[in-house]
């Protein structure tokens, strides 16, 4: 993984709900270890919540909230 050290990319995702194109910027040292099975929250501490179920369900955090919004 020493090639992957310190390189980026930008994820496109597209949210299954509002369709709206969405763009995170992950490591792609931490990407590797994340799609091997390490916890979301540990490869990616510094995105965002709603960033990090995007990447997990393709829903963005606007429609996240607006699903899960009686839970509050």
């Amino acid at each position: 993984m020493d090639d992957l050290k310190g390189r980026i990319t930008f994820l496109d995702i597209r949210c299954i709900e509002c369709k709206d194109l969405k763009q995170v910027k992950v490591g792609m040292e931490a990407y590797k270890k994340w799609q091997n099975g390490l916890y979301i929250q540990d490869a990616f501490p510094e995105l965002s919540a709603g960033d990090r179920e995007l990447m997990i369900s393709g829903i963005c955090g606007e429609c996240y909230d607006k699903m899960f919004k009686e839970e509050e």
